[in-house]
Order: C-alpha cells, then sequence, then structure tokens
C-alpha cells in the first residue's frame, strides 16, 4: 500500500507540479513491486494488468483522488493519499525468507532512482524556468514517498523488513497487522513533526545533495 505526505503551499502550479509528482511517484513505486514479484516468480500482478504505467489501472477512489485532493483543498498542510496495492502472492516467490523483502524494497528503490534523477534534471535545467522547481517538487515527493515506505508498520513496506527479524513472534505480527494502521493515523494527525523528522527531512537533504541546491533555496520553491 501507498501512502504520501508532503508540506506544501498553495498556487495552482504548485498544485499541478504535486499532482503529477504524486501520480508518477505512486505509479512507478507499484509498478516495481509487481516488476520484482514477476522476477521472482510470482506473475499474479501481471495477470492482474498491473503491470502498466497506466494510472487508471491504480487509483484507489478514495485514496489516490478524493482524500488528497480533499487535503489539498482545505490547506491542512499535507497531502496523504495511497494507491491501489498491487497483488502479490508470497508463496509464489522464489527467493525464500527474503521474498517479501526484496519485492517491497523494490517500490523505495524505484523512489530513490527517481528522486536522483529528478534532482539531477533540476541541476542541468535553465535557472530562468520553472523546470528547477518542477523537477525539486519531483525529487522531493519521491523522497518522502521513499523514506515515509520505510517505516516498519504494516501495511508500509519497510514492515516486510521487521518481518525478517520476527518469523518466529507471530503473535506480534498479527498484533501490529490489526493495529498498526490506526497508529500511523494517529501520528500523522496529532503529531506531524515526527512524520516530518522521519520522511521530508532526510528527502530534503537527499535531494540537495543531488541537485546542488541548498537546502533553504529548496524550501523557497516547496512555498
Amino acid at each position: 500500500m501507498m501512502w504520501q505526505v508532503l508540506g506544501f503551499s498553495s498556487g495552482l502550479e504548485q498544485g499541478v507540479a504535486l499532482l503529477v509528482a504524486f501520480a508518477g511517484a505512486v505509479v512507478l513505486h507499484e509498478v516495481a513491486h509487481g516488476y520484482v514479484a514477476l522476477k521472482f516468480g510470482d506473475p499474479t500482478a501481471y495477470y492482474a494488468g498491473r503491470l502498466t504505467l497506466n494510472p487508471i489501472k491504480h487509483i484507489d477512489l478514495w485514496g489516490t483522488i478524493i482524500i488528497p485532493v480533499l487535503l489539498y483543498v482545505s490547506q491542512v498542510g499535507v497531502i496523504f493519499g495511497w494507491a491501489k496495492p498491487v497483488p502479490v502472492n508470497y508463496y509464489n516467490l522464489r527467493a525464500g525468507r527474503w521474498g517479501p523483502a526484496l519485492v517491497a524494497l523494490a517500490g523505495p528503490a524505484m523512489n530513490f532512482v527517481l528522486l536522483v534523477a529528478a534532482s539531477l534534471a533540476a541541476r542541468l535545467s535553465p535557472a530562468a524556468t520553472q523546470l528547477p522547481a518542477f523537477f525539486v517538487t519531483v525529487a522531493i515527493i519521491n523522497g518522502v514517498l521513499m523514506f515515509f515506505n520505510l517505516i516498519p508498520l504494516p501495511p508500509l513496506d519497510g514492515s516486510k523488513i521487521l518481518y525478517l527479524f520476527l518469523e518466529n513472534r507471530l503473535d506480534i505480527i498479527a498484533w501490529l497487522e490489526r493495529y498498526s494502521f490506526y497508529m500511523l493515523i494517529g501520528v500523522l494527525v496529532l503529531l506531524p513533526g515526527v512524520i516530518t523528522q522521519l520522511a521530508f527531512v532526510p528527502a530534503l537533504n537527499l535531494t540537495s545533495a543531488f541537485s546542488g541546491l541548498s537546502a533553504f533555496d529548496i524550501l523557497g520553491v516547496l512555498r
């Protein structure tokens, strides 16, 4: 399941950039999950028609459209949403106990690649145009999506890494599967600063490192 949180400012251009970047980041994240699963022996996503860049195939009505739009219009300061998760049958994977973790990490890995590509594009784009701002927005969104998904709580991708260390504690896994979603919602609503430190700040630092722009300049672009 894909999630997205990012502080934003108002403005039509920024809104369009956020929408395009969010859609691209989420779609490619999901396709990466399905493609790696296919490479390790599970064709479930392939047969479901989910190994496609067509965003319509990945749209979740509430998570991809209604909730992000309502949050943007209300200007609460956070975009939060998700796409329809690609189906994976972990029993088909030919990677032993590492299979679920490798499939899960494919999504954040894709976002890292997109962050690097967008940051370098921002570095090479003409400064007098809107291209640096757009590419920085793409990079930041992919970075936030990557780091947020690496939090080791279900339904986020990082939970599959945690499960490697809990394979003999099915009781803890069951508890996390039942309650961690509500924990995440609580943190997002009540303690947004935690997500800022865990996801936005490292995304900002990575974008700064690859784009050559200072964190101050990037924050100026996002305002």
